[in-house]
């Protein structure tokens, strides 16, 4: 049958003749042949392959496979092969013979069994014994969830290798893995059935044109970029991918993975990969690629919680209790759209942000990578008189439009203010048309702009590298490893935020607009709350609940609004404690879930009285100040250096004195009461913010400790049972004499806690945090959701 077929293809003048110029033959075996993936794409990437190279000398078989049955398995596939579309360059006769051949070449097999699989292989076997073809080699295609992965490769490793002498290529689709654990695990059992080089990690975006340019760009252009592609020139990169379509059909996916895993972690990364690593003398070798890849991700500044917004579609939780059908109060933490700020410790990248963005229901379709050049030139002639594209005052950037949105196709786009870059002339051309469109404030005529001369499908390339065994544009072990390495921290930080709610598409408006301070990222405006349900069972449809807790006020809401409650509770206090007695006494606990507090207090309270302000710590761990361990380090990066604070009324804890860390002979307890005792009246501090452990314990008192729960001692050292165990903590006699103490609870690892200390009395020496009770000061609680209702 085989022959017979290629012959009619020869008759008809698409192919050589075989006889002398048979270069081997090929079975393709593609494995989720009747998926939406397949369907959309495969098919047609393969389609595309064959009309490529039927004139190559090699032979092809096409196996669609899947665990269908065979009748309604073949039914399915078929209907997808009938519907192919030839490309808008190839002759139509000669693309009609072709994909006749096509589909005569093609079968569908139910693959579900090691049977199933035995039988295939002696199918191929068959076949080429018949023919008297000689095996060139054997291409799986795994378009299958992957949990699949193993038991298939299983299968193709005992029964389905090709024959000595002929190559085996294993296509496998993302997701690898969930996180690092997950991925390591996945390419543990991988690697017992193939060899590193026999599989081809696909990321379908490496595929794509413009992206599959950046290098090529880079290295053709080094004279003009070699000077600017730095952190003196560059201000930031912005790699954005957004999408109007909404998760509707996928939930069981999203739920697991989210956007940041769906499209940050691979896509968007190896961009950032591309645009920041060091060039390798031949871009051509994937080796040499690979190992700059992996020396940048060394120099990627690690992510915390605070590095990333998030937010979700409004409709994204009716639409999963209704595809996984969920209990109606259930409510998804899932993200729909993240912004992530990245930043590398690096001489050429220091200092300049990566911002990698996207999101599904957003208000257009399009991805792009900008980059954006500082602009230190002042032009005194008036904008109007200034020759278009020419004026050193105008913007400067470089833009790789990877496709859709308003230029709706693949281009390159260079500020005509920079330079006249360099393109490869038989593969892409200059666009001169629509020259009024404007693009990232400019008129596309202020641009060079350059985009392919025949446009492909990301998958039609990829297929066609997998082919010629071109690995330059998979991902490695290596390469997935120390992604989910650098984003799985990150991950795990965010799993008790609540996304930011918005409603999809152009009624988006701002509510996703985002800025940076220092590392962090927040957004611009602050989260409605006017929008509420009487049966709220969204994080937007609460408002503040104002109660009681161990008979103390109780402000409860989502995080983002307590935070923003919180901070201007602060403000409020400071404003007071100013206008009483012109300065106030601030004492700030450690932990993580103040650092949101203090993005708060930089980014959106200009008006508070800095200069006025006394800092000082709660507790502090025994460790030099500049540890990234040290209570006072995250205070610094997060608070200090963001705002005007005179030197002398920081008062960081004497933990380090004589070159040795909290020894009792050099008294630093004493020390610290001391330095309280002269500068804040009556040693009562205007405003005392406060954490809970889960064990119970509060600052660094912990349950049972010998000190600092009781005595006249104002500060103490103490012991805490997990590393490091040396603390300094002011004493609860101390905090109790504060006019005004907070005590800051949050995420559904508290609610246990939070619970527990709900019912008990006054125990401090079982928990610490039952003895905080001012004397003559005020009390409240302030706890998100999570915390308070589990």
């Amino acid at each position: 049958m085989l022959r017979a077929a290629l012959c009619a293809v020869f008759l008809l003048g698409a192919l050589p003749s075989l006889a002398k110029e048979s270069r081997g033959h090929v079975s393709v075996v593609l494995l989720g042949a009747t998926g939406d993936l397949a369907k959309k794409y495969l098919w047609e990437g393969l389609f595309n392959l064959y009309l490529d190279q039927v004139s190559s000398g090699h032979s092809f078989t096409f196996h669609g496979a899947a665990l269908t049955a065979h009748e309604p398995g073949q039914r399915l596939m078929f209907e997808v092969l009938k519907n192919l579309v030839c490309p808008s360059d190839a002759s139509p006769d000669r693309c009609a013979v072709v994909k006749d051949q096509f589909l005569k070449l093609s079968r569908y097999h139910q693959l579900k069994t090691s049977e199933n699989y035995t039988a295939l292989n002696r199918e191929i076997e068959t076949l080429l014994q018949q023919e008297g073809l000689e095996e060139a080699g054997r291409i799986f295609y795994f378009s299958v969830p992957p949990f699949a992965y193993a038991e298939i490769a299983r299968h193709i490793n005992g029964s389905c290798r090709p024959r000595p002498g002929a190559w085996l290529r294993v296509v496998l689709e993302k997701p690898f893995g969930h996180d690092l654990k997950s991925a390591q695990q996945l390419a543990i059992e991988l690697r017992t059935f193939f060899r590193e080089e026999e599989m081809y990690r696909v990321d379908h975006y490496l595929g794509k044109q413009v992206v599959a340019h950046i290098l090529p760009f880079r290295d053709q252009n080094r004279r003009f970029l070699d000077p600017i592609w730095n952190r003196h020139h560059v201000e930031r990169v912005e790699i954005v991918l957004k999408e109007t379509l909404d998760a509707k059909g996928r939930t069981s996916f999203y739920e697991q993975y989210g956007v940041i895993r769906d499209v940050l972690q691979n896509h968007l990364t190896e961009v950032l990969l591309y645009l920041a690593m060091e060039l390798p003398a031949n871009i051509s070798s994937a080796e040499d690629v690979l190992q700059h890849k992996l020396q940048t991700f060394k120099s990627l500044q690690g992510l915390e919680s605070t590095s990333a917004v998030l937010g979700q579609y409004q409709a994204y939780t009716g639409q999963v209790q209704e595809e996984l059908q969920k209990a109606q109060d259930y409510v998804s933490m899932t993200p729909t759209f993240a912004g992530v700020l990245i930043q590398l410790d690096s001489l050429r990248w220091e200092g300049v942000p990566f911002l990698l963005t996207s999101g599904k229901a957003l208000d257009e379709r399009v991805g792009y990578v900008r980059v954006l050049f500082k602009n230190r030139a002042y032009c005194t002639q008036r904008e109007s008189l200034r020759e278009a594209g020419q004026s050193r005052c105008g913007p400067k950037q470089i833009i790789f439009y990877i496709g859709h949105g308003e230029l709706s196709c693949p281009a390159v786009l260079i500020s005509r203010n920079l330079f006249k870059p360099i393109m490869p002339e038989g593969s892409w051309k200059e666009v001169v048309d629509r020259p009024q469109l404007r693009l990232f404030g400019l008129p596309l005529s202020d641009y060079y702009v350059y985009s392919p001369v025949k446009e492909r499908e990301a998958y039609s390339v990829l297929i066609s590298s997998i082919f010629h065994g071109r690995k330059d544009s998979f991902i490695t072990a290596e390469n997935l490893l120390a992604s989910w390495e650098f984003w799985t921290p990150l991950l795990d930080s965010l799993t008790q935020q609540v996304p930011r709610l918005y409603p999809g598409g152009l009624e988006n408006q701002h509510l996703l607009d985002f800025e940076m301070m220092g590392r962090e990222l927040s957004f611009t405006l602050e989260e409605p709350v006017e929008l509420l349900h009487a049966d709220g069972q969204m994080p937007g449809d609460y408002r503040t609940i104002q109660a009681k807790f161990r008979q103390r006020p109780l402000v409860s809401a989502w995080p983002e609004e307590l935070i923003a409650r919180l901070a201007m509770d602060i403000e409020t206090a400071a404003a007071k404690a100013v206008t009483r007695c012109g300065e106030f006494h601030l004492a700030l606990s450690g932990g993580s879930s103040p650092i949101t507090l203090f993005q708060q207090l930089v980014t959106h309270h200009y008006g508070f009285p800095w200069r006025h302000t006394h800092l000082w710590l709660v507790d502090e761990r025994c460790v030099p100040l500049a540890d990234p361990e040290s209570n006072f380090r995250r205070l610094h990066d997060h608070l200090l250096q963001h705002v005007r604070l005179p030197y002398l009324n920081i008062h960081p804890m004497p933990v380090h004195l004589n070159r040795r860390l909290c020894v009792e002979e050099d008294r630093g307890p004493e020390l610290y009461a001391k330095e309280i005792a002269e500068l804040v009246t009556n040693a009562s501090l205007d405003f005392v913010l406060l954490g809970l452990g889960s064990d119970g314990h509060t600052a660094s008192l912990f349950p049972h400790s010998s000190s600092g729960l009781e005595g006249a001692q104002t500060v103490v050292l103490t012991e805490s049972p997990v590393k490091p165990h040396q603390r300094m903590s002011l004493s609860l006699p101390l905090i109790n004499q504060a006019r005004q103490v907070a005590v800051l609870v949050m995420g559904k690892r508290k609610h246990e806690i939070t619970t527990q200390i709900s019912r008990v009395g006054q125990e401090p020496r079982k928990w610490p945090i039952s003895g905080v009770n001012p004397s003559s000061g005020q009390l409240v609680w302030y706890m998100d959701y999570d915390a308070l209702l589990g």
